[in-house]
């Protein structure tokens, strides 16, 4: 039987579709904004460039605060609205620019970008003139692209056996002349070509991600909805959502986007984009970008947003469960008061005929009840502590060996660097005050406790470069920390 594909085609827009869009898509309204300037400058740069999750609400209006604080400066009466009012207008349901949600575990209202955010601030950076424009890589691009196409989907022995031996001979030919010294290296523009179509094709991919966590999203949201206003029988529902699930999970979408996860999750795979940004970003023909350099830890972490999104499906299944589970427990508890609130109002005068007739009284009726329930032994006390003749010497030299970190010199650190009510990170601490005592130096920063002195974690992330005790260098990954004054 011939299964005919999904089309994906792109048809001609006409003119009631282009004004549905031009009226109801967030990405236009957003261009349409008087606002947009500083809608795209902040959000773009605090979401889309730095590749944030979700800020709580406390960080994104401070940071906010900062950036209408550098453009009143110049530009008093711009933007005269609060922070604040400006991201509940951005989150509002007329935009949709930003979703505000409460996660998990916690009180504080939390901010993401949208997908319409990231098309429009794709849109806006399209618009920059470009001083180089490469169109050889992407020729070989989309050339490569047809090859793949054509001999991916040959089915003929013959034909596969043909392709593989001329890829066998023209990697043998290059072979043979790289042994004779003659082979082609590429010319610094067109290393810059390819390097520019990376860098592009690198930050498609996180917006990609962002659109695709948004149709998970949708596809929550209506199981969530269901639950909700379900009347029917539990099975019928749980049959609709596993339905569900496995669409997600059966799509084209979730089968690319799981098999870029298993991709990107290989340590072959990280060990191999670790090494070649790095060689990448050594060579003095490209410009650097510390962006790059970790852009593959950037897709780890949007993708596991992503993979969080399909998550909450099977948690609303097992949630579902429970909550099923004891609606039908408080019914026979129900029932059970029911038949002792019958029994206590015919006690006085009980029936004459139950239906139920006995022969011998004496026949013994065991009820599961009489059983005996669990017994608690009592407690045994155990003596541990060895004869006082049994006592060795104790090796106190590792002990007397620890280092001691003086938590007054962070302090003195910190009030030398952070000017009173005023907050700078721990990373840009530690770069002027360099780490002496290794890993429990940071860890002591992150205890201190001084009155008017605070360090607050962040969902951002850091990497701090130090010296252990025997002077080899190190670096720790954690979340950002920011140390405030009083």
């Amino acid at each position: 039987m011939h299964v005919r594909a999904p089309t994906y085609a792109v048809t001609d827009m006409d003119l009631e579709e282009v004004d549905r869009l031009w009226e109801q898509h967030p990405a236009w309204r957003l261009l349409r904004a008087r606002n947009a300037p500083l809608v795209l400058a902040f959000l773009g740069e605090r979401f889309i460039d730095d590749n944030h999750g979700a800020v709580p609400a406390s960080v994104l209006v401070s940071a906010l605060d900062d950036f209408l604080y550098v453009v009143h400066r110049t530009e008093p009466n711009r933007y005269p609205a609060d922070p604040v009012a400006y991201l509940d207008d951005w989150a509002a349901p007329e935009a949709g620019w930003l979703r505000r949600f409460y996660p998990a575990a916690s009180d504080e209202v939390h901010y993401e970008a949208t997908p319409a955010l990231e098309r429009a601030y794709a849109w806006v950076q399209s618009l920059r003139s470009r001083a180089f424009v490469g169109t050889e890589s992407r020729l070989q691009t989309a050339v490569e692209l047809l090859r793949q196409i054509v001999h991916g989907s040959e089915t003929d022995v013959d034909q596969r056996i043909a392709e593989i031996e001329r890829r066998r001979a023209a990697i043998e030919e290059e072979l043979a002349a790289a042994r004779r010294g003659r082979f082609d290296t590429l010319d610094d523009t067109a290393l810059r070509e390819r390097y520019l179509q990376f860098a592009a094709t690198a930050r498609e991919l996180l917006r990609d991600f962002r659109e695709v966590e948004e149709n998970f999203r949708g596809l929550d949201r209506s199981a969530r909805e269901k639950i909700a206003g379900w009347e029917g029988g539990k099975g019928e529902l749980l049959a609709d959502l596993v339905s569900s699930r496995t669409d997600i999970t059966a799509s084209d979408q979730g089968r690319s986007f799981q098999a870029f996860y298993d991709l990107l999750l290989s340590e072959h795979r990280q060990s191999e984009l670790t090494e070649l940004l790095e060689a990448v970003q050594s060579l003095p023909q490209l410009p650097f970008d510390v962006r790059l350099r970790s852009i593959h830890h950037d897709w780890a972490d949007a993708a596991e947003r992503t993979q969080q999104t399909v998550r909450n499906l099977s948690e609303q299944l097992r949630r579902f469960l429970e909550d099923q589970v004891w609606v039908e427990n408080r019914r026979v508890l129900d029932l059970v008061r029911a038949v002792e609130a019958t029994a206590l109002a015919v006690r006085e005068d009980p029936p004459r005929d139950v239906g139920l007739v006995v022969d011998q009284p004496g026949v013994p009726i065991a009820l599961p009840f009489e059983r005996p329930l669990y017994d608690p032994q009592p407690n045994v006390a155990v003596d541990s502590l060895p004869a006082p003749a049994e006592l060795d010497n104790a090796d106190l030299d590792g002990l007397l060996a620890q280092r001691f970190v003086n938590t007054e010199r962070l302090v003195a650190n910190i009030r030398a660097v952070v000017p009173p009510r005023t907050s700078v990170a721990l990373d840009e601490i530690i770069a002027l005050y360099p780490v002496e005592e290794g890993i429990a130096e940071i860890l002591g920063y992150l205890s201190l406790g001084d009155e008017g002195i605070t360090v607050e974690t962040t969902e951002e992330r850091m990497v701090i470069d130090y010296a252990d005790a025997g002077g080899a260098r190190r670096r720790v990954r954690m979340k950002r920390a920011v140390v405030k004054r009083a």
